[in-house]
């Protein structure tokens, strides 16, 4: 995703930034991140989003819609930081929550895992 000109990756985490920035680095993966949104930015998940949007704003000096954004997680609370700011929420059964606990969170879409790349990156870009 990183080699197109129409994607902007960005972190929304409920996370600390440098927690995330020590994790994601340990793993070389925190350069792929060109915004975030982090704990230390508000203590209300659901808030966030808001947050990643004005970051991206900053970035890009353009604004983006609410539904050109994804929330990607693991928890219903992935799925229900999305809704107040109208992102898209992709919930992916991969962490504690099974995937019929995931789909009790009615996120958009709900996947048993990122196994199938291809239909991933259909999901959250070619469909968008």
């Amino acid at each position: 995703m990183e080699n197109r000109p129409d994607v902007v990756l960005g972190l929304l985490t409920g996370n600390w930034r440098r927690g995330a920035e020590l994790k994601l680095r340990h793993f070389d993966l925190w350069h792929y991140f060109k915004l975030g949104a982090f704990a230390d930015d508000s203590e209300f998940r659901d808030r966030l989003p808001e947050v990643a949007s004005r970051r991206f704003r900053e970035l890009t000096d353009r604004p983006i819609s609410p539904r050109d954004m994804f929330v990607i997680g693991d928890t219903p609370l992935d799925v229900a930081c999305a809704r107040p700011f109208g992102a898209r929420s992709v919930a992916v059964a991969t962490g504690f929550f099974s995937y019929e606990e995931l789909q009790e969170a009615k996120p958009d879409f709900l996947l048993r895992d990122l196994s199938d790349r291809a239909a991933f990156l259909n999901l959250v870009i070619e469909r968008n």
